[in-house]
């Protein structure tokens, strides 16, 4: 940390870099030219296999408005299907197909770089001490997120 910084300010500038990084990573992985929302439409739909859009717009943080947009794009190109939910026929399950889970693992392959990038600038327990404060930093951000929704 720099003398003249003190841990708010020096936080805000690692924070702000290392967004900076992520999306120039992201960028570069994305070879089928899927948006950043869809990218994480597709990437929750992999974790929770069908989900009605109302949950799936609270864990994203974003309106139903702009979800409706990226759903429909995503079920034109094949990367998701949607059917009636059993439970209630007003909203429909949505859940990814092999053609969005393929993506997923296209990307994800690219994304190898990054996480050889962070094992060679980083010690063994560096890397623990950074996977336990980012997911820490991440849980805490998404409960944040999601009790204001």
């Amino acid at each position: 940390m720099e003398n003249n910084m003190n841990a708010g300010a020096c936080l805000r500038s690692s924070l702000a870099s290392l967004q900076c990084e992520l999306v120039a990573e992201r960028a570069l992985a994305n070879p089928d030219g899927i948006t950043w929302l869809q990218y994480d439409v597709l990437f929750q739909l992999s974790k929770e296999k069908q989900i009605v859009p109302s949950s799936l717009s609270a864990v994203l943080g974003i309106s139903r408005v702009k979800l409706s947009k990226a759903l429909k794009e995503l079920k034109e190109s094949g990367y998701i299907v949607q059917a009636p939910n059993p439970l209630d026929g007003r909203e429909l399950l949505t859940s990814i197909t092999e053609k969005g889970e393929q993506t997923l693992r296209n990307i994800s392959a690219k994304h190898e770089s990054l996480y050889q990038a962070a094992v060679a600038a980083l010690q063994e327990e560096d890397l623990l001490i950074f996977v336990g404060l980012a997911e820490k930093l991440s849980n805490a951000l998404r409960a944040k997120r999601l009790e204001q929704s």
